[in-house]
């Protein structure tokens, strides 16, 4: 134990100057109830009964108590720091998560769209049995009730009312009875269009069979079958002088429905956009146009009962004996009905399934198509 200094001083009443080799502090109060405080930053209060030598202290140390406010403070500081950081990193990933699935989008919408335009020729309307049409009987005899008046006629003798429905909803009996006289009339009505629409349908049946041309177009620009097909830039003439064929001219407009870039994902996810190359480009051109003319020919031949359907494939070119970009032919195909129907077209590519018809066409992989001489 070393040596201990103290010396108090009363100040004044219920006030003392404390003298330590520790510091300097002064009491406050008086005997039995006082309350201490020092240099050093501690603070002492104590109570007790004079006399008995029971008492109660309660040392504080404020120095301590300020490092201990400070250190909570800065806790707690971190910890709203890292949770910040925490929820700024919520919203990085979940920014990246979505970046890396609109990626994954914009990827799989550009491979979908290569596949759609080469793959043209696999959308097809349902044939037409014009036979079967022709040899159709009318949706009812001749002098006959027709099939709705007969179901409106049925249902008007099925209402029968009670008497107390009459009595007691008289008005109403009386307008549910009108109306369904009303409907035997608008039933009658629809029978005479059935029978009007029947025999209109047979009549055309019988001039499509006879190879009436001017019936050949009306039914291609009433299915008007390849409404879709403009989506991809083309549009189309149909035209012919013989009834066992149809003749189709489409333009083909390569430079806005080939993309000249590629999409696709690196391994970590990002979008790659490139240029691709002219062998790639001039590659899907070819599938385009060729798969372009099959779906035509698919139509026609489900449409029309013709045995060849031409197809003249039109883009613009550059004509190098004048400079400027003119209409040229690249493709001219004619399609047979029966060696047509032979093919899976699910499994066919494109570009070679016409080398199994009489065509001409002048591709090259490095300049693409090259102007052609239709056939006739």
């Amino acid at each position: 134990m070393g040596l201990q200094f103290r010396k108090s001083i009363s100040i004044c009443k219920g006030l003392k100057l404390n003298i330590t080799k520790n510091g300097v502090g002064v009491t406050i109060g008086k005997k039995g109830c006082h309350y201490s405080i020092n240099s050093s930053g501690r603070t002492t209060a104590t109570v007790g009964i004079p006399g008995t030598g029971l008492y109660y202290t309660k040392s504080k140390n404020l120095k301590t108590m300020k490092k201990e406010a400070e250190k909570k403070k800065a806790k707690a500081a971190k910890e709203q720091a890292q949770a910040v950081n925490a929820q700024a990193k919520e919203e990085k990933d979940a920014a990246l998560e979505a970046e890396l699935q609109q990626n994954a989008e914009k990827a799989a919408q550009y491979e979908e769209y290569l596949e759609a335009i080469r793959k043209i020729h696999l959308d097809c309307e349902p044939s037409i049995d014009w036979e079967a049409l022709t040899g159709d009987e009318p949706p009812f005899g001749n002098g006959k009730m027709g099939p709705n008046e007969s179901a409106a006629l049925e249902a008007y003798h099925q209402y029968q009312p009670s008497f107390m429905d009459k009595l007691l909803h008289g008005d109403e009996h009386e307008e549910t009875e009108k109306q369904l006289k009303e409907a035997i009339v608008a039933a009658k009505q629809q029978d005479m269009e059935l029978l009007e629409n029947w025999l209109e349908m047979k009549g055309f049946a019988e001039e499509i069979k006879k190879g009436n041309i001017d019936a050949y177009l009306d039914v291609i620009e009433e299915a008007n079958p390849f409404g879709d097909m403009l989506d991809f830039g083309s549009d189309f003439e149909f035209g012919t002088e013989q009834p066992d064929r149809m003749e189709i001219e489409f333009r083909v407009k390569s430079k806005t429905v080939v993309p000249k870039e590629s999409v696709s994902l690196t391994e970590t996810g990002k979008l790659t956009v490139k240029e691709i190359t002219k062998t790639q480009y001039f590659d899907i051109t070819q599938d385009y146009v060729c798969s372009c003319a099959i779906r035509l020919a698919r139509e026609i031949f489900s449409m029309l009962p013709v045995k060849y359907v031409y197809i003249h494939a039109v883009d613009r070119m550059l004509n190098t004996a004048t400079g400027h970009e003119e209409e040229m032919d690249i493709l001219s195909v004619a399609f047979e009905r029966d060696q047509f129907h032979r093919a899976n077209f699910e499994m066919i590519d494109p570009s070679d399934f016409l080398t199994s018809f009489p065509y001409e066409m002048s591709f090259k992989k490095t300049a693409g198509f090259c102007p052609i001489k239709r056939l006739t």
